[in-house]
């Protein structure tokens, strides 16, 4: 029997790559400093809870031995109250440290989730694995410097690691999903900008698929992989898709871009000196102001990957579980 390790088990994508992976009859070993999500699994055979920190050598001294698999997603990530320091310490220096220390322990493959934050806003879309990345801010900057540390760790050592760059991933349990939905369900939805923008989602179904070729697939050692859905929306049609499934009215408010951009980053400096998550962010307005669309070409040829889920499709699963949840 295979033994998973997956680190930020607690997070959105942990918690459904956990479920995943033992439905596929793996043990896994699931590590997080936060593991309150997943107490629906918790008496599950095949499950061990590990609760700390992946840079902590002391825990990690009676993890890592006899697994196969290593998918590290734990990061830093929507933190706004912390200095930018803190988001190199764990994106770029924690992960150097760890997949040695996985190497060392005899892991057979090191998954290692970045992001598409990489590329910031993306000039001329869609981009692909050899585009040209510009990151501005801190999260973004620390992905691409921990993606190069791994890398280079690879490369010099010749371990069998993969860098996957999940694009925006949605579905049951997202936390960003579910704001969407409430805000347009109760008219409070608004577009910064004009909406033209472009995202790309990727439903956690697929995403989970994309994770499991990356560690399966012989030939993805040494890659990077873009992980995307089956095509690119405006933040318009996005939030259009959701009213009309909600039945209602599609959202029609635009602000400018500049003074909310400019609060934002005021608001940051502000809860930083507090020690309070700022409630609006440069990172959180990426989502309406940065042009995110991609190619996944290469993961289709190496890895056999297709996004299965149509943006229509997600949203409705994802609507008809926040409903039977209680959370609209």
């Amino acid at each position: 029997m295979m033994r998973v390790l997956i680190t930020g088990a607690g997070g959105f994508i942990g918690r459904h790559l956990v479920a995943d992976q033992l439905r596929r009859a793996r043990r896994v070993t699931a590590l997080d400093l936060d593991v309150s999500g997943l107490e629906p699994y918790r008496d599950r055979e095949g499950l061990t809870i590990r609760e700390g920190d992946f840079r902590d050598g002391a825990l990690l001294d009676g993890t890592l031995g006899d697994h196969d698999f290593c998918f590290h997603l734990a990061s830093l990530h929507l933190e706004t109250d912390v200095a930018e320091s803190a988001f190199w310490a764990v994106n770029v220096s924690g992960a150097r440290e760890f997949v040695e220390r996985c190497h060392t322990a005899g892991v057979r493959r090191f998954v290692h989730c970045s992001s598409v934050g990489v590329y910031g806003d993306v000039k001329s879309p869609p981009a692909d694995e050899e585009s040209v990345c510009r990151p501005d801010i801190p999260y973004e900057r620390s992905k691409l410097a921990g993606e190069s540390a791994v890398g280079e760790y690879a490369r010099r050592t010749g371990y069998s690691v993969v860098i996957v760059r999940p694009s925006w991933v949605y579905g049951p349990g997202c936390p960003r999903t579910l704001r969407l939905f409430r805000a347009i369900q109760k008219g409070r939805f608004f577009y910064v900008g004009n909406g033209h923008t472009l995202r790309h989602p990727i439903f956690i179904e697929d995403m989970l698929a994309g994770l499991e070729l990356a560690a399966a697939r012989p030939a993805a050692a040494g890659a990077v992989f873009i992980l995307a859905g089956p095509r690119a929306v405006t933040v318009q049609e996005l939030g259009e898709a959701i009213a009309e499934w909600l039945g209602r009215p599609a959202p029609r408010l635009r602000l400018p871009r500049l003074p909310i951009l400019a609060a934002a980053f005021v608001l940051e400096a502000a809860h930083r000196l507090l020690r309070r998550p700022a409630p609006l962010s440069r990172r959180s307005l990426k989502f309406f102001t940065g042009n995110t669309a991609f190619s996944t070409r290469r993961a289709q040829e190496v890895l056999g990957f297709r996004a299965r889920v149509d943006l229509s499709e997600g949203l409705a699963r994802t609507g008809v579980w926040l409903q039977e949840s209680g959370l609209l």
